[in-house]
């Protein structure tokens, strides 16, 4: 196994806090909307006025489709247009993904392999090499310097991996992987991500 560079993998980790926001800031940013209410124009019927204006001692109204009334519409209900999405500086997301490697790295849950030993593209190949590591049935997140068909086709069956490249790692999937398996060369197209001087 090789050495890991200690910039990226050995921080000491005391910013807690923006591991939380980057995990968070992930959830909120794969959230789609698809709630939405009716207003009061949109629901079907009530273009009646329910009893005149003046003479009946009741509230005055125009349609039976005020929101106070039972079937009505829905006054500041969800318009299926909402924006959740939450955004961090490009080096906060950098600091927060160093700092959950650093943490994974003490853990010991971070290893590197030459390769995946993939030849004809078969998920067998994937998992023999998976198993010779240790890795079996937890959840594995596979950093590869280049996702090709070949890699796709070996690890889309298997429920328990995720291929990323070095640029696409983040917070979210390195916290809930059980180990990371750095490919020979991802190590360092993510030290020139993290701490190159290239902008990814």
């Amino acid at each position: 196994m090789a050495d890991l560079n200690p910039e990226i993998f050995n921080l000491e980790v005391t910013n807690h806090e923006l591991i939380k926001l980057a995990y968070d800031a992930y959830l909120a940013n794969s959230r789609s909307s698809h709630a939405k209410t009716l207003k009061r124009g949109e629901v079907r019927g009530g273009g009646k006025k329910p009893w005149k204006q003046k003479g009946t001692g009741r509230a005055r109204f125009g349609s039976t489709r005020n929101p106070i009334w039972r079937h009505g519409g829905v006054a500041g209900g969800r318009t299926g247009n909402e924006n959740f999405t939450k955004n961090l500086s490009r080096n906060a997301k950098k600091v927060a993904v160093m700092q959950a490697l650093s943490i994974k790295n003490t853990d010991k849950s971070i290893i590197t392999i030459d390769s995946l030993g993939i030849k004809d593209g078969k998920v067998k190949e994937v998992l023999a090499t998976l198993k010779k590591n240790g890795v079996t049935s937890e959840n594995t997140l596979i950093v590869v310097p280049e996702k090709d068909a070949l890699t796709l086709r070996a690890t889309n069956n298997i429920d328990f991996v995720k291929v990323v490249r070095p640029t696409f790692l983040n917070v979210f999937d390195i916290m809930n992987a059980d180990k990371i398996v750095l490919v020979k060369d991802s190590e360092a197209q993510l030290e020139n991500w993290l701490i190159g001087k290239e902008n990814a």
